[in-house]
């Protein structure tokens, strides 16, 4: 199969990766849960990960820096642990359902209320959040990058608009790995990632990163293997994040991942731009479709059948020529409708830098078909 789904979870992983996952699971002990040799091992291991994550995304420090199974588990122990009764937040139209539910949770269940903001152009712009800002405004919460089209709003700008008491949150799942998001200098507050993406980690993998301005409670309880005497989860970090068991093959993987990356980035920004390019221009040449994306580091592009749904294109892709892409609405229907395309979604091809441009090629002459 030709895999062109990256944005939901990397198909191909550095071999590096794959060597790591083969050794965690051959020798793997509970890090952090006990005191022999193999679990301290496995811990030293988890806490070079922190401190990779910590470097490579400007953290706040290790102790900030919380394994999660996902980018969606980050996010809400994000909102749930830092929102309360009577704020409000701002997010915007391109948000996936891991922040909008959320959300429109807490508005049910505390009171929290939220604006979101529309786009212009596909993007959602500093003017528009400074807009939406309230006195009660806790929190500004955006995407690093669209999981629809690829469009990635000005972080930088949108913070320099929000006063200084207003913690700003990025969800980082398609930005995470394929952008600069430098959390000191940007200013972000609340990075979440999904380690199974541009991090090149397997699936079960996920981070969430803080500032010394957030304190998020817990969302889980249970065992940390500190503190046992107490029935109370431990008042530091990142323990307190963290109960249970962490995936010692995902955070084992996600340090490899990491490396690769940071050996890597610019070459693998730079393919993703020319492989988005070439597979935009050679779509321009097929009246049949609308392309709703531009050249992008992230490697997502979107376009729209003119007389077929997004999803009947997406499965003849895969039944008659054996090629991975997504249709429908991809979990961001308020994207969706700020596009105009609610009603029958859009297809969305999504490269790793491991995709040649003779695979694009082929997706390319199979749309030609339809």
């Amino acid at each position: 199969m030709i895999y062109f789904d990256n944005a939901a979870t990397g198909g191909r992983k550095p071999d590096c990766v794959l060597t790591a996952v083969r050794a965690a699971v051959r020798t793997c002990a509970n890090a952090g849960r006990g005191g022999h040799k193999l679990a301290l091992s496995c811990l030293n291991r988890v806490q070079r990960c922190r401190n990779a994550l910590n470097g490579y995304f400007d953290g706040f420090g290790f102790d900030r820096v919380v394994f999660t199974k996902n980018c969606t588990e980050a996010l809400n122990i994000l909102l749930f642990g830092v929102l309360q009764r009577g704020d409000h937040v701002v997010t915007t139209a391109m948000e996936h359902n891991s922040v909008l539910r959320p959300l429109n949770r807490l508005q049910a269940a505390r009171g929290v209320s939220f604006t979101v903001c529309p786009l212009t152009n596909g993007n959602v712009t500093a003017d528009s959040v400074r807009e939406a800002l309230r006195p009660n405004t806790k929190a500004v919460i955006v995407t690093a990058a669209s999981n629809v089209t690829g469009a990635m709003p000005p972080l930088k700008e949108i913070r320099n608009v929000l006063p200084d008491g207003v913690l700003f949150f990025v969800d980082g799942a398609q930005g995470g790995g394929h952008l600069p998001l430098k959390m000191q200098e940007i200013g972000i507050d609340g990075l979440a990632l999904a380690g199974h993406k541009g991090l090149f980690s397997i699936q079960g993998s996920g981070a969430l990163l803080f500032s010394n301005r957030v304190n998020p409670d817990p969302l889980l309880f249970g065992g940390t293997g500190t503190t046992s005497f107490s029935l109370e989860m431990p008042d530091f970090y990142p323990e307190a994040l963290e109960a249970g068991t962490l995936c010692f093959p995902a955070i084992s993987a996600l340090l490899e991942g990491i490396g690769y990356l940071t050996e890597n980035e610019k070459r693998i920004a730079a393919r993703l731009n020319e492989l988005t390019a070439y597979f935009l221009s050679g779509l321009s040449r097929q009246p049949t479709y609308a392309a709703y994306s531009r050249p992008n580091p992230c490697g997502i592009t979107a376009f729209a059948h003119r007389n077929l749904p997004s999803e009947q294109v997406a499965e003849r892709l895969s039944t008659e020529f054996d090629i991975a892409v997504r249709g429908g609405l991809h979990c961001a229907p308020k994207m969706h409708e700020a596009l105009g395309s609610l009603d029958d979604g859009l297809v969305r091809v999504s490269f790793s830098h491991f995709n040649s441009e003779t695979e694009i090629d082929v997706l390319l002459t199979a749309l030609k078909k339809f």
